[in-house]
């Protein structure tokens, strides 16, 4: 790995969010691995040809996997988003021969339609997810081959509750399950 791979990667990378932000659904098809993006040999046997599908996990979607139905989905989340911003953070790269994957942290604000009635946006709501991006290298540069994100759940107030119960048994030497007095208990 050099610095000039991790440096066109993030390149890539930032391209990708840019792209949805300005609603570029032209540039981000560009930015992602299609099949002519990979060149065989002549002699090759077709079916021992890698497989080039690309594939992409949106946040509470399932799995989608080919060109048509990954490129459809941001079509149609492009159509239902009136503005969306992207603050990356924790940005890794790594990059071994023509693979590189980039794991961050999406800090996402958006706005959906404005409501009918009004010129205004929609309101703004904040996510947080984290992602994962693959990406090949082609003669043409990085290309993404995959994108997979998934929301980061807030922590609710059972869950600080518990945390609470645990740190107070922890400092008070009780077991943590009241009631059980060893493994024959």
């Amino acid at each position: 790995m050099t610095s000039t791979d991790t440096q066109a990667v993030d390149a890539a990378n930032r391209a990708y969010y840019e792209a949805m932000e300005r609603g570029d659904f032209e540039e981000l098809t560009s930015l992602w691995l299609a099949p002519e993006d990979v060149s065989y040999a002549e002699d090759a046997d077709p079916d021992d040809a890698e497989d080039t599908s690309i594939s992409c996990v949106h946040p509470g979607w399932p799995v989608l996997t080919g060109r048509g139905e990954v490129l459809r989905s941001y079509a149609l989340i492009m159509a239902n988003t009136e503005y969306i911003q992207f603050f990356l953070t924790d940005v890794r790269i790594s990059v071994v021969a023509d693979t590189a994957l980039v794991t961050c942290t999406e800090n996402i604000l958006s706005g959906g339609p404005a409501p009918a009635d009004s010129d205004e946006l929609g309101p703004l709501v904040g996510q947080l997810v984290v992602a994962t991006n693959v990406f090949r290298r082609t003669r043409d540069g990085w290309k993404l081959w995959s994108h997979h994100a998934s929301p980061v759940l807030a922590e609710s107030d059972d869950d600080a509750d518990g945390a609470r119960l645990a740190e107070r048994a922890d400092d008070e030497d009780v077991p943590d399950n009241p009631g059980d007095d060893g493994p024959l208990g």
